[in-house]
């Protein structure tokens, strides 16, 4: 099982930084007796109200990039405190990431009113993902009958994985701007085609495809 062992204290006092090294040495101990292999230590100073912080992001990062299994903490409070907790552990919980805590003795376990309110999290965001849903099929509609756009002769690799495309299709991005959908729209339709790309994404591309067309044309 690989994981992450994540160090926090609030501010950058001495007495605070020997607890970063006390809360590493006594989780990477926990972690042998464990079996678990720990791929990263992230050490934080920084206050657990706050989400902006680089240690969090930098483990969210490699949670991305590798597989972890479990995070290791010295006590809830050390992922946050307040409302910020509760967004990282929403966060992990969804990477299918368990957390484990030293204090606890084993994997962390929410009292009542934390559960209910991560199930409200759930709800409202099967909710987004169902009207995400609608609205691709909204702009796919738009784009095949209303823009008469037709994805049989404008869409590549069609056969080849169905929805594993992970390029950013240029040529269908200038396509359908020309029918005049909105950035959004775009990312909707292609998202129904199989692409995964953000509207950002749209926009970047397009934009930096009309910078070329002008070098071009300029010589």
């Amino acid at each position: 099982m690989n994981a992450i062992i994540y160090t926090r204290v609030s501010t950058k006092k001495d007495i605070q930084e020997s607890s970063l090294i006390r809360q590493q040495e006594e989780l990477s101990l926990w972690a042998k007796e464990l079996k678990m292999n720990v791929i990263q230590i992230v050490q934080e100073q920084h206050s657990g109200y706050d989400l902006n912080r680089r240690g969090l992001y930098q483990m969210l990062e490699i949670m991305k990039k590798e597989r972890v299994d479990a995070i290791l903490v010295q006590d809830d409070t050390r992922l946050g405190r307040g409302e910020a907790k509760l967004a990282v552990v929403h966060q992990l919980h969804r990477a299918g990431c368990r957390i484990y805590c030293k204090l606890h003795g084993g994997e962390l376990a929410l009292d009542a009113g934390e559960s209910t309110v991560l199930h409200i999290i759930s709800k409202v965001e099967e909710l987004q993902r169902k009207m995400m849903n609608q609205k691709i099929s909204w702009g796919m509609k738009r784009a095949v009958k209303e823009k008469g756009y037709n994805p049989s002769k404008n869409l590549k690799n069609q056969g080849l994985g169905g929805r594993e495309k992970k390029e950013v299709p240029i040529e269908q991005i200038v396509a359908l701007k020309q029918k005049k959908l909105t950035y959004e729209e775009i990312s909707a339709t292609l998202k129904g085609f199989g692409f995964d790309v953000s509207r950002a994404t749209v926009h970047r591309r397009y934009k930096e495809w009309l910078a070329e067309q002008e070098v071009m044309e300029n010589g």
